[in-house]
């Protein structure tokens, strides 16, 4: 359901049965674990957050790694943001 690298692909799932009795399968809550910085940036205007995950990681839909390091749930907060300074952390996953 989700491609490989997605932020949901290891979040666990659960199924529920509805009312006319199917069976619902749904992802649990994805908690976010800790994601230190590795490297602060500091955004310039109109750099948008999935080109500086292009940039670091070579891939822009990694994006997510750099909202969760800078506890932001819609990158649309960094993407708005010139001058602010983000932290980035490593590519890998944290095992979140």
């Amino acid at each position: 359901m989700f491609l490989k690298g997605s932020r949901y692909a290891a979040v666990p799932e659960n199924t529920l049965m509805d009312a006319n009795g199917r069976l619902r399968t749904y992802k649990t809550t994805r908690f976010i674990a800790p994601s230190p910085a590795q490297v602060g940036h500091i955004l310039s205007d109109g750099q948008r957050v999935e080109h500086v995950a292009y940039f670091y990681y070579r891939d822009p839909e990694r994006f997510w790694r750099i909202c969760d390091a800078n506890q932001v749930m819609d990158p649309e907060e960094l993407n708005h943001a010139p001058g602010r300074k983000i932290g980035i952390p490593s590519a890998q996953d944290n095992g979140a």
